[in-house]
């Protein structure tokens, strides 16, 4: 029966935008979501997360919650708007107040807190003078950055900086499907040079202040498997492999952007964003983790797509989730152990992994998602692969704590172990809460 070691760290996640609500209450500026999310047609259910679950109000219920679970560690993000309405400058002490109440309540609980800076959901004044393809707001990243170290010197066990750079750079401002919404390659990667380089100040900060705990960020990583063993098909995948995966990867691990991804987007006629040899050496200064998100792999071949020419493929013989992404638990083995080998970080973290289903109560008000205990349990077993072949993998985060606003599909994905009713906001643990709080306490998987 596979056993993880007795200090490996179970936890779950949330997100600070997805779950808070109280969008503008005791002084808490806007942010890009909440301009986003209350622009006509961006969402697709039409929902906003101006409430959301109601976590603002609801927190000390939802530590109850957690400390039901048995979970070792929480990690949540801090809405940097609620801290810092204009982004810099004056802070808001009511929302400093709020993160204190929280942290102080895991404590209590014997909870470690495990917080993410930057979650998505920027200070809307920043935007409004460029957002992140502008200098300022990685200047003010690094300031608010420094004030938290400082603020929660002692009580946190992580900090990561950034959640997905990936997501907020391609599909906040390439896709335009999450906010601020910008159709523009070109600002895409301004954009994720900015975030590399804002990290890599915050991670200086951090040293600097001597805080308590460990610094790393969280990548969204995909294993990309060609669609046949032709040439054409081969090299597509090793494209998007340098999109999802290596673009971040490389100037974290090694200093440089990936000389191949150089090339293509030279030759597609974009301008490359430069760095210097100094923000090489901050971008890649040594982090105590790195942390991964994992949801599926892509099947990729040759196509005809504009900028990089490749078609993606949905297995026919694969389940999918509500989301619409292949149930793939091996591409977990196979992205730590590619990781771990190739980069050698010093420690890492599943911060994500979980599955969407539509979860609806019983005529007794019960939830019995199997799929999802299924789902939790074959991902699992292919972590514990990696860990027992002597990867360097110290914990695991369901997504999510509970059900909450989706970003661009609002209400209406479910990947919680608890059930949120949207009308009342009662919580109702499902099936797989009580799954979990045996794998939890056992540290192990049936």
């Amino acid at each position: 029966m596979p056993y993880f070691p007795e200090d490996f760290i179970f936890g779950v996640a949330t997100a600070s935008y997805q779950i808070e609500g109280a969008w503008n209450e005791d002084g808490k500026g806007e942010s890009i979501w909440d301009r986003f999310a209350h622009t006509p047609g961006n969402i697709q259910d039409g929902t906003t997360g101006d409430v959301a679950c109601d976590h603002y109000h609801r927190f000390e219920e939802d530590v109850a919650l957690l400390k039901e679970l048995g979970v070792d560690a929480y990690r949540f993000s801090i809405s940097w708007p609620r801290i810092f309405p204009e982004g810099r400058g004056r802070v808001n002490e009511k929302g400093l107040d709020f993160y204190r109440s929280l942290t102080g309540k895991l404590q209590e609980a014997g909870i470690k807190p495990v917080v993410t800076l930057y979650h998505w959901d920027l200070p809307q004044k920043l935007q409004d003078k460029g957002g992140w393809e502008s200098q300022e707001t990685v200047e003010a990243f690094a300031e608010y950055a420094r004030f938290l170290f400082q603020s929660f010197a002692k009580e946190v066990f992580l900090w990561i900086t950034h959640n997905e750079p990936w997501v907020v750079s391609f599909v906040g401002h390439y896709e335009g499907r999450h906010a601020p919404g910008k159709r523009d390659f070109k600002s895409a990667l301004q954009v994720s040079r900015n975030l590399l380089l804002s990290h890599g100040l915050a991670v200086q900060a951090f040293r600097e202040e001597k805080t308590l705990g460990s610094i790393g960020i969280t990548l969204n990583l995909t294993p990309v498997h060609p669609f046949s063993d032709s040439e054409e098909d081969i090299l597509a995948a090793k494209r998007c492999d340098g999109y999802f995966n290596r673009w971040f990867l490389d100037p974290l691990f090694k200093g440089e952007f990936p000389e191949d991804m150089l090339l293509w987007y030279e030759k597609k006629g974009f301008a490359l964003p430069q760095l210097s040899e100094e923000e090489k050496s901050l971008i890649a200064q040594p982090i105590d983790f790195l942390g991964i998100n994992y949801y599926f792999r892509r099947v990729v071949g040759k196509g005809e797509g504009a900028i990089f020419e490749v078609e993606f493929f949905n297995p026919p013989q694969s389940e999918y989730t509500d989301m619409g992404w292949e149930i793939y638990p091996e591409g977990l083995y196979e992205i730590v152990k590619r990781v771990s080998e190739e980069y050698q970080p010093e420690d890492i973290y599943i911060t994500e992994n979980g599955i969407a289903l539509p979860d609806q109560p019983d005529s007794k008000g019960r939830i019995n998602d199997q799929k999802r205990i299924d789902y939790l349990r074959s991902h699992l077993l292919a972590l514990h692969r990696a860990v027992d072949e002597g990867c360097p993998v110290s914990g695991y985060f369901v997504w999510s704590l509970m059900d909450n606003f989706e970003w661009g599909f609002g209400l209406s994905k479910r990947f919680g172990l608890v059930y949120v009713d949207y009308t009342t906001l009662q919580r109702i643990k499902k099936a797989s809460f009580y799954w979990y709080q045996k794998v939890v306490k056992s540290k192990r998987v049936d």
